[in-house]
């Protein structure tokens, strides 16, 4: 029986959203979290594939704007609740609705689409590049100090209520979240999202907590966490499980991270999202007791590649002309000349000028934020040098002060 793919009605959505945690594991989350996901779904932008009657297949795309090196905000479709039922996979239908989908964003004006992904190696195919990273860390807290600077015994902390510090908190996020590519700028109604606890989620933690960093009386940092209670043989060694720790002054920041390494009746500190340049890990005095691990986190899709490219700033003046395939969107194959430099007001159009680089689009997408530099991937194979020089120049080019980093997912 043929499929059919179209955008899903206002009384499929819960069919729809059904399909998705049973693909998932079958599942269902809370009704907090479900409340949280339809109000924020446009249907406009959400795909399903039908078999006759059963939905087999979904697809949605929330509209965000991504922080991009130099601290501008690119429109981006975040491309999210993707899934195939197991009874019609290897049929064509996630290529059918990544098809579908990144016509729709090209015709949404919007340069760019990212995700994160349960399965990384699904997504290169449709030319999404691993464009941000994450580190985790476990820190043995009852063997690791945290070297604060005096300046931090200056900092008040005290605890709040998470629905009543959510004002402050969110005060102090909007003013960090253009200091590093692939942040994201919250559009209403997002700013519920780090406040979502269902009880069923937390595995024998408490319920979420939040501490607040003040300085001469303003709100300059907070942390979120739970406290999974453990203990063995009499001894406590529970776990402090941070969700999130942010400051917009260094004595702050660190002066969050003491507090949480050194609760009472805990051992471990456990942390699922860093920067990998995060500057915890110039605050420990035994990296070795922390146990990092880096992985994927955000996976980056030019959709324009002329758009996308002007967008940002780059470190270095750069003049180079790309040769880019991108067969799943052809609209973006073929040489670009790209100049820009720190100052902004870049330039990237076709030319019929001599290829310097020659490179996917997935490649651009691994290196447009700054994450993954154009020479590691040259080294990979994954970009060819046909200028000598054009790729160390690019490469710096296209370069981050910081390292770029998605704080929460979507």
């Amino acid at each position: 029986m043929a499929t059919d793919l179209r955008t899903v009605r206002d009384s499929e959505w819960d069919d729809w959203y059904g399909k998705l945690e049973r693909a998932f594991g079958g599942v269902a989350e809370s009704p907090e979290e479900r409340g949280f996901y339809r109000e924020l779904t446009d249907l406009d932008r959400s795909l399903g594939v039908w078999d006759g009657a059963e939905c087999v297949g979904t697809a949605g795309a929330f509209p965000f704007r991504v922080a991009v090196p130099g601290g501008a905000f690119v429109a981006a479709a975040g491309v999210t609740m993707v899934s195939v039922a197991a009874t019609h996979r290897r049929r064509g239908i996630l290529t059918e609705m990544m098809r579908r989908q990144l016509d729709d964003v090209r015709r949404w004006g919007e340069p760019l689409a990212v995700l994160t992904a349960s399965e990384p190696v699904i997504y290169g195919r449709f030319g999404y590049g691993t464009g941000t990273r994450k580190a985790t860390v476990r820190i043995e807290s009852r063997q690791v100090r945290i070297d604060a600077p005096a300046e931090a015994d200056q900092v008040r902390l005290r605890y709040v209520g998470v629905a009543e510090g959510a004002e402050r908190c969110e005060s102090v996020y909007l003013r960090t979240v253009g200091t590093r590519p692939g942040m994201l700028a919250r559009l209403p109604g997002w700013e519920r999202l780090p406040l979502l606890d269902p009880e069923q989620e937390r595995s024998g933690t408490s319920p979420l907590q939040c501490v607040v960093a003040e300085l001469d009386g303003e709100t300059v940092g907070f942390a979120r966490f739970h406290v999974k209670p453990e203990s063995e043989h009499g001894v406590d060694r529970s776990t402090v499980l941070v969700r999130e720790v942010t400051a917009v002054e260094p004595a702050a920041y660190a002066a969050l991270w003491r507090f949480l390494c050194a609760m009472d009746l805990t051992e471990t500190v456990h942390c699922y999202n860093l920067p990998v340049d995060d500057p915890l890990f110039s605050l420990v005095s035994d990296i070795r007791r922390c146990d990092v691990r880096v992985r994927d986190s955000m996976h980056v899709r030019l959709v324009d590649v002329g758009q996308a490219l002007e967008a940002r700033t780059y470190l270095k003046p750069v003049d180079v002309v790309f040769e880019v395939a991108d067969a799943f969107c052809p609209w973006n194959e073929g040489r670009w000349r790209l100049t820009g430099d720190a100052k902004g007001g870049a330039s990237c159009k076709r030319t019929e000028e001599p290829a310097d680089l020659a490179l996917s689009v997935r490649e651009l997408g691994a290196g447009y934020l700054g994450d993954v530099s154009l020479l590691e991937l040259a080294g990979a194979g994954r970009v060819r040098e046909l200028r000598q020089g054009a790729l160390a120049e690019a490469s710096v080019a296209f370069g981050s002060a910081l390292a770029p980093w998605l704080p929460h997912g979507f």
